[in-house]
Parts: C-alpha cells; structure tokens; sequence
C-alpha cells in the first residue's frame, strides 16, 4: 500500500487487535531457545517456521469474532545489522528473512483476511541496542542509516507499512521515521516508559512525540507504547495534540519495572481482567487510539479479554 492508502485503512472506524508477546510465549510456552531474543531464527527451521505462523492463529480467530482490524506484525524484532551479525546472518542473510517473514504473513492475511477483518502486514523494527536502556549511541543521522536496509527490506517485500518498537530515545525513532520518509513507506513509532511515564532516556513522552514529529514533518501515521504496563504511562496522558496522535497500545501484563522483568526467571501474566479494564479507559482518554495489543508476557488470553472489555462494554 501506499503511506495514503495504509493511512485511510487505518483510520475508518474500525478497532484493529493486534499479537501479544510474541518472544515471551515462545520462549516460556513454546520453550524455543531465542538467541539475543531473536524470533527470526526460527524462520528457517521447518518446526520453528510452522510454530510463528500457528502462533497468529489464536490472534487472529478474537479479531474475527470481533470483527476487528487486525495487525500482521512480523517476528523480526532483532533482524537488523549488529543484531544480525552477533548471530551469523549476513546483510543477505536478513534480506531474506525479512522478506520470508512478510510473506508469510502475506499467506496468512490471504487464507483469514476479508471485509469484516481487514488486515495490515507491519514489518517489526527494533532498536539497535537494549530495548530497555537508552544507549545514545546513534544520531538521527546514524539512525535513519542503521535502519534503513531492515526497511527496504520491507518495503521489496510489499509490508503494508513498519513499526519501530520499544524505542527508548527520540534520536533513534526519529531517525527511522527519517528512513522510512525517505522510503515511501508508512511508519508508525512506538516509545517505551518506565514505571514514572519517561522514556528510559528519561525524556516525557509528550517531548518525544512532538521532537520526532518536529524533526521528521509529522511523518509517522500514529504513535505507540509497547513494552510497559499501563500503571507506568496512564497518568502522564494529558491532553492536547501530542495525545491525540497516539493509535497503538502493547502493554506488558506485568506492572514491574523493566529491571525487575529483566532480572525475572519467571513469566508474570498479570492481572487480565484489570488489563482489561485498564485499555477500556484508555480507549476514552485517546481519542486517536485505533490498535490494541500486548507485550511481554501477554497470550492471546489477554487479547481476548481487552477485545471483550472494549468492544461489549462501550468505547
């Protein structure tokens, strides 16, 4: 699609679900090793290929039953250049597998997408370094280089648009907002908080929004939070323009902080039914809030029960 045409598919009136922690499940449920966290290394295994793809499944029959939008995002997190290179894989090597990823996405929108349940393939971007941990390590500049090979990667391989997650400085998000400008291809930037509503940079989420907005001429489609428990970021929503341009939620399930998470041997699925409840108010506070899915340590389980809270007792 084109960035005008991923824009008006996303902003019709429907709700769009998407996954939940995709890495969380596959290492504790599924028990697969993930190097470095990296989901893409199970792209070209047999069994590993057949798990990520069974994995959208339970997704994807909540969106239906709803007759919500859904969300394609694409396990490749880690598959970027240094992330890449820890584990072996070649710019070649990524290449491809960010071209195997979208188009196995590609069969699943074509085998349960219709009218009803829209679908939108998102190519999945992570940070250069930690997720949890403001490096400063790159520029805009440095930035909009890193990333930009993972994104033409995505847009060779025809992703609706891409989505940087977890992104904990304004540097690098407005660097791959600047990548993605100069691609053509829609981008949405999703900022993660710690536990006072701040960027691990320690700048305010509204700052960020607005630098990143300010630097790349309003580029991204939409603005996310990924990676924190709605405890950490609820209280720091104020109104005005930056709030308005956020259309994404993908809380963790647990409220502890991220070194707590970090240092934890253990999955905490949290409270469903409060998590629940805690997306049905932020659907009231952000009038630009258009997808809704989880982070580390949600299921499916989770996804349906934020789909029932938002879509059976009121927007």
């Amino acid at each position: 699609m084109t960035p005008d045409k991923t824009y008006s598919a996303l902003q019709d009136d429907k709700i769009y679900l998407t996954d939940g922690g995709l890495e969380t499940v596959l290492i504790f449920e599924e028990k697969f090793d993930l190097p470095e966290f990296a989901a893409f290394t199970l792209l070209n295994r047999e069994k590993g290929f057949q798990a990520l793809k069974n994995y959208y499944l339970p997704y994807i029959r909540i969106a239906k039953e709803h007759r919500a939008g859904f969300v394609l995002e694409s396990p490749t997190y880690r598959a970027s250049r240094s992330w890449g290179e820890r584990l072996g894989y070649t710019g070649e090597d990524l290449d491809q597998i960010n071209r195997t990823a979208i188009a196995m996405l590609d069969d699943l929108r074509m085998e349960f997408g219709d009218r009803s349940t829209p679908m939108m393939i998102s190519g999945c971007i992570g940070p250069k370094g930690d997720g949890y941990r403001a490096s400063g390590v790159l520029s805009v500049a440095g930035a909009k280089a890193y990333h930009l090979d993972q994104i033409l990667s995505f847009r060779e391989a025809r992703a609706d648009m891409v989505s940087a997650f977890t992104m904990n400085d304004i540097e690098e998000a407005a660097g791959i907002a600047l990548a993605a400008k100069s691609a053509d291809m829609p981008v949405v930037i999703s900022f993660t908080t710690e536990t006072d509503g701040r960027l691990p940079s320690g700048d305010s989420l509204k700052a960020a929004v607005e630098q990143v907005d300010n630097i790349s001429g309003r580029y991204p489609l939409y603005y996310m939070i990924n990676c924190a428990h709605p405890t950490h970021f609820a209280d720091v929503l104020t109104h005005g323009d930056w709030s308005r341009r956020i259309g994404g939620i993908r809380a963790n399930a647990s409220c502890k902080s991220h070194e707590e998470l970090d240092d934890s041997d253990t999955l905490d699925a949290g409270d469903k039914t409060e998590l629940a409840e805690q997306y049905r108010h932020l659907t009231h506070r952000l009038p630009g809030l258009k997808v809704l899915g989880g982070c580390c340590g949600t299921i499916h389980d989770h996804i349906g029960r934020i789909a029932q809270a938002v879509f059976h007792h009121g927007r």
